[in-house]
C-alpha cells in the first residue's frame, strides 16, 4: 500500500478521544460562555472531532450540557456536606457557604460565576432543566439541614442563601472580584446571624 493511499484512508478520521476530558473541556465552554452561547460546531473544534463523534458519544449538545453538569456537581460545586456541619451553629454554616460561593465564582476570571446558576436561565428547555435539577437538589441540602434545628424557618432561610448566591453569580459574571463578593456574602452572615440569635449547639 502507498503511502497516498494511507493518507487517503485515514483523512477525516476522528482522534481518539477521552470522553471524561471531552467533558471538562466542554465544561471550560460552557461556564465561561453560557450554554445558549456555545455551539456544536464550537465543541467540536475544541475536542478536535467531527460531530457524528460528538453525537456519537453524547447524543446533543444537552445531553452533554447534562454529563458536564454532574461532573460539576461531583468536582466543582460547593462542597455542603463539609461546610453544613452539626457542631457549628446554623448560620455560622450558612455564613461559609455564602463566603466560599464568593471565592469559587471569582476563582477564574475567565469562567466566573456558578455555572448551574447561570445554566437555569438558559433559553434551551433541557438544558434550563437539567441546571435547575442541580440547583433545586443543593437548595434541598440546605433546607433539609436548616430544617433539623429550625424547622418554622428552613423556608425562609434558604430563599435567602438561595437568592444571595444568585446575585454572587451575577455579580462575578459581572467583573465582581473576590474582595467585593466577600464583602457582600460577610454582610449576608451578619443578616443570617441577627435571623438566628443565641442558638445553641446540640
Amino acid at each position: 500500500m502507498t503511502t497516498d493511499n494511507i493518507k487517503a484512508r485515514t483523512r477525516g478520521r476522528p482522534r481518539r478521544f477521552d470522553p471524561e476530558d471531552a467533558i471538562a473541556t466542554a465544561r471550560q465552554l460552557f461556564h465561561a460562555h453560557g450554554y445558549d452561547a456555545v455551539s456544536v460546531s464550537d465543541v467540536t473544534t475544541a475536542l478536535g472531532i467531527n460531530p457524528p463523534s460528538f453525537y456519537a458519544a453524547f447524543g446533543s449538545k444537552a445531553g452533554l450540557y447534562a454529563r458536564v453538569l454532574d461532573q460539576y456537581a461531583a468536582t466543582g460545586a460547593i462542597p455542603l456536606a463539609q461546610l453544613l456541619r452539626d457542631d457549628r451553629p446554623v448560620a455560622a454554616c450558612l455564613a461559609a457557604v455564602l463566603e466560599e460561593a464568593a471565592r469559587h465564582y471569582a476563582a477564574d476570571p475567565n469562567a466566573s460565576g456558578c455555572m448551574v446558576v447561570e445554566g437555569t436561565r438558559s433559553n434551551d428547555r433541557d438544558a434550563r432543566k437539567a441546571a435547575c435539577d442541580v440547583s433545586n437538589a443543593a437548595e434541598a441540602t440546605i433546607h433539609a439541614y436548616i430544617a433539623i434545628r429550625h424547622p418554622e424557618d428552613a423556608g425562609r432561610l434558604t430563599d435567602f442563601v438561595s437568592t444571595t448566591m444568585s446575585g454572587l453569580s451575577a455579580k462575578a459574571r459581572n467583573g465582581h472580584g473576590l474582595d467585593r463578593l466577600l464583602a457582600t456574602a460577610r454582610l449576608a452572615g451578619l443578616a443570617l446571624a441577627q435571623a438566628l440569635p443565641d442558638e445553641t449547639i446540640r
